[in-house]
């Protein structure tokens, strides 16, 4: 089954995928973010009707955000992490709150700890950081100690 999962999205979307693994119950796929979006439908269509987590990874270095989309199918017991990348200066990507309603509240997370803008989601407010004006904090270049002395001990 895996192997049928890592050879439809390499013949499904020849343009997307730039690699794909797997071992055991989990496939993993890093995609370009073109056809994203549809990967993903297409995903869903296929039985993964569970979008567990959309967790971020900060290469401040390559000045990119990798975006994990983990998937899971209830029906074929496999679990999909499909990894895309987007430019960090200007971090955006097509919500898929439309295909998974769940996802609202992870890209609305990853909205306020990163600054990735999921477009097309109905409410990216924050969750946790009320008026909240610096850099994200879990962004690599949000200076934690300095916010703790500014903040908690006054000290620039």
């Amino acid at each position: 089954m895996e192997r049928k999962m890592t050879s439809f999205l390499k013949s499904g979307f020849p343009d997307s995928i730039i690699n794909t693994d797997s071992k055991g119950k989990n496939v993993s796929a890093v995609a370009k973010r073109g056809r994203f979006h549809e990967m993903l439908a297409s995903l869903k269509d296929r039985g993964f009707d569970h979008l567990s987590d959309v967790t971020c990874v900060d290469y401040m270095e390559k000045k990119k955000f990798e975006l994990i989309y983990h998937l899971w199918s209830h029906e074929k017991k496999i679990r999909v992490q499909v990894k895309v990348r987007i430019p960090r200066g200007s971090p955006s990507i097509k919500s898929v709150a439309d295909l998974w309603p769940g996802a609202q509240a992870h890209e609305r997370e990853n909205h306020e700890m990163f600054g990735i803008d999921f477009l097309g989601n109905p409410d990216l407010s924050p969750l946790f950081l009320e008026d909240w004006e610096e850099v994200p904090p879990l962004r690599k270049d949000f200076d934690t100690r300095e916010f703790v002395k500014r903040e908690y001990y006054g000290k620039e």
